[in-house]
Order: C-alpha cells, then structure tokens, then sequence
C-alpha cells in the first residue's frame, strides 16, 4: 500500500470513526497497518488506534500501539514524532494508573529538542503530568503542571487543551475541597464547548458536564447534579465511552448515597466497578470502593464496611495514591471509635496525621488543614495554596511554605 492509498484510508477510517462505527473504523486502520509501507502513514494511523483505544478504555492495547509507534518514530528520525509517541506512551501510562512511569516519559517529552510542533504539545505534556501528580496525591507539582498547560493553551489559543485542562483543575479543587473552584472550572469548560465547540467530539461537552456533576453534589445541588450526570451518561453511551460510564455510574451512586438511598445506591456502585476492572481504572475503584463503605456505614453493617476499606487500602498503597490512603483512615477512625477499640482507633489516629504531614495538607499561615471540609483556597505563583481568608488577613509577602523549605539546618 502505497502514500497515496495510505492517506486515503486513514480517512476512511477517520469518516467511519466519527460516524460511531468504531469497530470499522478500527478493522480499516489494522488492514493499514499491515499493509502500508510508508513509516509517516503508519506513524499516523497509529495515533488513530491509540486515540480510539484510549475512548473505548481500551489502555493496555493502547499502550500496545504506543509502543510501536515509538519504534516507527526512531524510523523516520524526527524528533517531532519522537515526542508525540512518547506522548502517547505517557497517557497510556496515565491511563493505566503508572503514575511513576507516565511522569518519567512527560519528563522525556520535555527535554527533546524538537520544532515548534513538538513546543506546541508541550501543553497536553503538562497535563498528563499533572493528572500523574494528581493521582500520586503530589498537590503542588499538579497544580503547577495544570497551570504550565493553561499557558501554554492560551498562548497557543488551543482551546481543547483549555477546555481539558479547566476538567482537570475541576478534579485538583474537588480533591482539595474548594468546592467553588471545583465548580467554577468545568463551568468554564462547559462555556468553551458552547463557544468554540461546534466542531469538536461531544466528549468535552460530556467531559465537561460529569465535572460540574462531581462538583454540583459536593455543594449538596443534588438536582443539578443529577441533571449534569445524566446528559455526560447520554452522551458516554451514544459514543461507546466506557471510563466516561464508569465515571457518571460513579457519581449516580454517590448522589443516591447523598439522598440515604443506599438501596438504589449499591447496584450502581457495582456497575461502576464492573466496568474500572475491565479497563483498569485502579484510581477510580478506590473511589467506587470508599462510597460502599460509606454506604455499608449508613446501614451500621461496620465489618462489611471494614472489609470494602481492606480492599481500597491495597489499591491505594499499590499506587502511592496517598489522599486515598487519608479518606480510608478517617473512615477506619470512625469506625473504631463506634466499635469502641481503642489501640485500632489510635492506630488510624496517627497514620491520618502522617498522611496531612506527607501530602502538606494543610495551610502554611494558620496551621489548619486543608481538604478536611469546604473551604476557599488560593494558590500563591509558587503553587503553594493556602485558606483565601488567611492571604487576606496577612496579605502575600512571599510564599511562608516556600522560605521554610529555604531554610537550611545551621551546624551544631
């Protein structure tokens, strides 16, 4: 198969693809892969299968094609395709919850000398960087690779890359419990999409809406989220969408939890599951499985509860997911208080602390924690974030985190 052929069958697939007939959009895409001989074309229609696999929650075959792409990519020679297939291998990571590993090739990406093409992705390198971070629990490294993106998507007037990034900073607040912010940004997403959306893939609209969903329910507007839910669900199922199901099943569960509904609840819950195993979504299982034993809590069933915190616990210690690690000591001091046993209860008591202390979770003017409960939050440029009424009552004369850290040991 030669240039020619090759272009005009990867736009077959691209036409069939956005058609909603993935499975022929993928079989055309194969049939070039094996048949092309032209590297640029094969480069290509790799990006396709890996876009198309990563929306279908396909990862550990998208990382499959990643890595091909990267040998076709030392083929051609270019250090521009270089650093889109190392891209691509880092999401795949991401996806696949190897922070360490995907943080390790955005690094890669970073320091390749390319053109302005490989300058111009620098942006959605910082993103998955910072979703890494995020899933590390690594707050101020996340926050200054999301704040990298936006610059760089407003420099390059690259609103997807906006719109995805505002998702992301939506997710960051949300963890942080400045729920306002955590609203604000996939509102601000949600505007790209009616502004400048006209021709993009609804999974930003969709993207965009399960975020405000995460945030409405945390603000106790459980109709607006319900709302919100429903149409990202819609939409997750016209395009086979299967992290976006997982997600919105999620955050029904949660929002049926909200209401006391335990029984309506539960098999949600279990669909949510059911799906993050099959694609791997090990991130997302820990938060499926803190919402059952929350639930488990509110029926008073306190071992089933206990056994659904064993099980998260592994997950969470598996990925250095340390905020997870946080909630599921909280909820276990909760639990060994009522039950009244007392070494287990200290256990959890101390281990809560040493989380607050290894994630600095907590605010450099006051001493208070930060993400214990609702709280406005303002990040200094050093992305350093402290409570907004303490920068207010002491005003900003440099960043007190950053001049402790600056502070070295004296000899004795």
């Amino acid at each position: 198969m030669g240039q020619d052929q090759t272009k005009q069958q990867i736009e077959k697939g691209l036409h069939l693809y956005q058609s909603n007939q993935t499975e022929k959009a993928l079989r055309v895409w194969m049939r070039v892969l094996e048949k092309s001989a032209d590297p640029a074309g094969r480069f290509r229609v790799l990006g396709c299968l890996i876009t198309a696999h990563a929306e279908m929650g396909r990862y550990k075959d998208m990382l499959k094609f990643a890595v091909v792409q990267i040998d076709t990519a030392r083929e051609l020679e270019d250090p521009d395709y270089l650093t889109e297939s190392y891209l691509n291998l880092a999401r795949s990571n991401e996806k696949l919850c190897e922070f360490q590993k995907a943080i390790s090739y955005c690094k890669t990406c970073l320091n390749m000398q390319g053109t302005t093409v490989s300058l111009q992705l620098n942006g959605q390198v910082s993103l998955s960087m910072g979703n890494a971070f995020l899933g590390l629990s690594i707050f101020q490294k996340a926050l200054e690779c999301f704040e990298k993106a936006l610059r760089y998507a407003h420099n390059n007037d690259d609103k997807m890359l906006e719109c995805r990034v505002c998702c992301s900073l939506g997710n960051f607040y949300t963890q942080i419990k400045d729920y306002e912010k955590a609203l604000f940004f996939p509102c601000k997403a949600a505007e790209l999409v009616n502004d400048y959306g006209k021709g993009w893939s609804l999974k930003y609209r969709a993207m965009s809406q399960y975020h405000m969903a995460v945030a409405y329910r945390k603000l106790g507007r459980l109709a607006d989220a319900m709302d919100c839910c429903e149409e990202s669900m819609k939409i997750a199922l016209q395009h086979g969408d299967r992290p976006l199901q997982a997600l919105c099943l999620l955050c029904f569960a949660d929002i049926h939890r909200s209401r006391r509904d335990v029984q309506t609840a539960f098999p949600r819950y279990d669909s949510s599951m059911s799906i993050m195993t099959e694609i791997g979504n090990r991130l997302g299982l820990i938060q499926v499985l803190l919402g059952v034993t929350k639930c488990w809590m509110i029926q008073k069933e306190l071992d089933k509860a206990l056994e659904s915190i064993e099980k998260a616990q592994e997950l969470a210690e598996g990925l250095g997911n340390k905020l997870g690690l946080l909630k599921l000591h909280c909820l276990c001091e909760r639990i060994y208080r009522t039950k009244e046993q007392q070494r287990e209860l200290r256990d959890h008591v101390v281990k809560f602390h040493e989380c607050v202390e290894e994630m600095e979770l907590y605010c450099g003017m006051c001493g208070e924690s930060i993400g214990e409960k609702n709280n406005q939050l303002q990040a200094l440029p050093c992305s350093h974030f402290f409570h907004l009424k303490c920068l207010q009552t002491n005003g900003t004369r440099g960043c007190p985190n950053c001049r402790r850290l600056s502070v070295k040991p004296g000899y004795v």
